[in-house]
């Protein structure tokens, strides 16, 4: 058993620490900044066996160094791209074991926000960096939209209780695009509501579900009619398949 907790930094971004349940020992998820980390675990005197990496982007690599200098035992640092003098590559498939094999992660590649971008889950967690927001997706910076339709295909093909723990908290501003296409859809209606509120108290909207996420989110609805048809009025254009629509709304997305 691990509990998860949620470290803010910067204005939007998640940092995960996953706890070990029965000692001090923990492994932190995407460190962009090595401050609040290090709040946390002076806090709670935990020590880090494992740094794992979703993607080379700043505001989720930019901590590791001082982590790693901070630590008076090694730590292992994981990672697609050797983007430290101590990574240790992963590879679609690969499993990872922690807390003295009480606690595995395996790796799934995800490419399209970056060609280095990888998840990392099991039966019940995912952390998944800037590939799948709740309502949303990431940008594409270096890969295709086949890539990213790809990606999300898989994502969503796990398990509905799975946990999602995405790295920003965009939830608000991505039920907004969707509403705009779904106004109808009784799900999103329903969780635009909770996020409102939970956004209100301060509260963190991740995690979210990969069940709840086929309902509401667009970019894994676009073999939905509903979605389909509105963005096809919205655009006076013809989409003939999922890959089509998938393009087309992300394509809005960067413009909306």
């Amino acid at each position: 058993m691990v509990d998860i907790l949620t470290i803010n930094s910067f204005t939007d971004n998640y940092i995960w620490l996953i706890k070990d349940s029965q000692s001090k020992h923990c492994i932190v998820v995407d460190p962009g900044d090595a401050g609040p980390v290090l709040q946390v675990l002076a806090a709670q005197q935990l020590i880090v066996d494992a740094i794992i990496l979703t993607h080379h982007h700043y505001d989720h690599i930019d901590g590791v160094e001082a982590l790693l200098a901070e630590s008076e035992q090694p730590i292992a640092l994981y990672s697609k791209n050797r983007l430290f003098a101590h990574s240790v590559l992963v590879n679609e498939g690969d499993e990872l074991t922690f807390f003295d094999d009480r606690f595995s992660l395996k790796v799934m590649e995800v490419p399209g926000h970056t060609l280095d971008h990888v998840a990392y889950y099991n039966e019940s967690l995912l952390f998944c960096g800037d590939t799948l927001f709740s309502g949303g997706c990431g940008r594409l910076f270096e890969g295709s939209y086949l890539q990213m339709f790809n990606s999300l295909s898989r994502l969503a093909l796990l398990p509905d209780h799975t946990q999602v723990y995405c790295a920003h908290e965009y939830t608000q501003n991505n039920l907004i695009f969707a509403f705009h296409f779904e106004p109808k859809n009784q799900h999103l209606l329903k969780y635009i509501k909770q996020v409102s509120k939970k956004r209100q108290q301060g509260l963190a909207t991740i995690p979210t579900t990969i069940g709840l996420e086929k309902t509401i989110n667009p970019f894994l609805r676009c073999d939905q009619s509903s979605l389909v048809n509105s963005l096809q009025m919205h655009l006076a254009t013809k989409l003939s398949e999922p890959l089509s629509c998938f393009t087309a709304l992300r394509k809005y997305k960067d413009q909306f």
